[in-house]
């Protein structure tokens, strides 16, 4: 509750500092320290500090695994204010604004950590979706800027319309809003799915908020926004839309199925006639091989992550299709791993003049630190040993192999993660092998030197990973 209430009010406080400060780099500073503030509370909120006592009838229920989340989410946050604040104030006039905005979008993002009711997941997307629409068509002279925002406002809401439809017919089957009343039990009634009922009901309201759920997350088929979304956006928010933003749509997603899970002591599947298993299993691949394989012939390194973003949402959709404990493991690790890695590599890619591949060229003579800083990074999303990546891709595989059944995905996962090695090594090719004098923007000591210190994170979550882990447990 202390990271919802405090986020909130940080916003309002940007909202407020606009009024009677006129220093754009001062909005950067304020807002740093918000969020400090905001990852102590959190953290004092973990340890059973509660600066807000409020009766929230049980439409919130406030864990271990939702408290990590929220955590590596503020933290993320504040690296990525850290790191590319100085690019925001070059976008437009309304700094403040943009830091505002992204405020509620962490209050949006803190709230699906710990929703326990249905009107709350939905409350939570829609704070934190909100405020993405307005940060996508910051730069009001961009048309392909407007162009993205105009779509994703379009997407966003039909996919919103769908997951009504869907709890609505949640609703229907179960009388509850909350996440134990979508537990399957027999007294609930339906023998089979010709007979109808509530479970048959039940599934279909659950297959809605699936496919409304993988349009927050582009996972295919529902990722056809993605790419000209996140290519027209700025890129300084771009990062945060595809790292953190994502990352909080897939522990709603796990949240949510898990929670049917728990309660069942039936035979889905005989009642509703759906193979859940198998349906996620198509998700899977068909994120992979679209992610992974339309990267590789990507010309522009900007879109290339784009499309590089579904493919790393179809490794966070293995802690769906498992939900094990080494499942929620390692969706803890992945968010962290994932996120801290592309904002370090969004934000070299700000400092770019061009963004395409030959853009690179060179950059290794020319910026040696931001050629290895990035180095770090793309091996990091490509899974390679000693980075974080590697046990987030590790964690995912192996809580498919616990569930023993669909061993297949496994392999199906490891040979794209092959694949995606070679469109990450095409931007290292460039750094260091090929000849060219890339051209960046000014780039400061103290920019250096926190991309020293994100990759040196990543490395350690490579090495120890359990450092970050143990915060689940202890």
């Amino acid at each position: 509750m202390n990271a919802i209430i405090i986020a909130a009010i940080s916003g309002v406080i940007m909202m407020f500092s606009s009024v009677f400060i006129n220093n754009k780099g001062a909005y950067r500073h304020i807002a740093a320290v918000l969020l400090l503030v905001l990852l102590g509370a959190n953290i004092a909120d973990t340890y059973g500090h509660h600066f807000f006592h409020i009766d929230v009838k049980g439409m919130l229920r406030f864990d271990r695994f939702g408290f990590l989340f929220n955590s590596i989410a503020i933290a993320a946050t504040f690296i990525y204010v850290v790191l590319t604040g100085r690019s925001m104030e070059k976008i437009g006039k309304y700094t403040a604004e943009y830091f505002v905005l992204i405020f509620f979008v962490l209050c949006g993002i803190c709230v699906l950590g710990c929703y326990n009711n249905l009107l709350m997941l939905f409350l939570g997307i829609e704070i934190m979706s909100i405020p993405l629409y307005i940060l996508t068509g910051a730069d009001k002279r961009n048309l392909k800027g407007n162009e993205a925002a105009l779509k994703y406002f379009l997407m966003g809401s039909f996919s919103t319309g769908l997951m009504l439809m869907g709890i609505t017919l949640i609703y229907g089957a179960t009388g509850s809003f909350a996440l134990n009343g979508i537990q399957l039990s027999k007294a609930m009634g339906g023998t089979s799915p010709a007979a109808g009922g509530p479970f048959l009901l039940e599934s279909v309201g659950l297959i809605l908020m699936l496919v409304s759920i993988g349009f927050k997350v582009s996972a295919a088929p529902f990722h056809f926004w993605t790419p000209d979304v996140y290519d027209g956006a700025p890129s300084v928010f771009t990062s945060f839309m595809a790292t953190i933003v994502k990352a909080a749509g897939f522990i709603a997603f796990i949240k949510l199925f898990d929670a049917r899970a728990g309660g069942s002591s039936v035979d889905v599947n005989a009642y509703t006639g759906v193979d859940w298993k198998m349906l996620f299993a198509f998700i899977i691949v068909a994120t992979l091989l679209v992610g992974n394989i339309t990267a590789v012939f990507q010309q522009s390194v900007k879109r290339m992550l784009a499309y590089s973003s579904i493919a790393q949402a179809g490794f966070m959709l293995f802690a769906l299709f498992s939900l094990n404990d080494l499942a929620k493991e390692g969706l803890i690790l992945y968010a962290a791993a994932y996120s801290l890695a592309t904002i370090g590599i969004f934000a070299i890619l700000v400092k770019m003049k061009d963004y395409t591949f030959e853009g690179y060229n060179g950059l290794g003579k020319t910026q040696p630190v931001l050629a290895a800083a990035n180095t770090i990074f793309l091996l990091s999303l490509a899974g390679i040993p000693l980075t974080a990546g590697f046990f987030a891709k590790y964690y995912m595989l192996a809580s498919v192999v616990k569930t023993g059944s669909y061993l297949w995905l496994v392999i199906v996962g490891v040979l794209f993660a092959a694949v995606s090695v070679y469109y990450y090594f095409r931007v290292i090719q460039a750094m260091y092998f090929k000849d060219g004098e890339s051209e960046t923007e000014e780039v400061s000591t103290g920019f250096k030197t926190g991309l020293v210190i994100l990759a040196a994170i990543i490395v350690l979550f490579g090495v120890l990973p359990q450092s970050l882990l143990n915060w689940f447990y202890f």
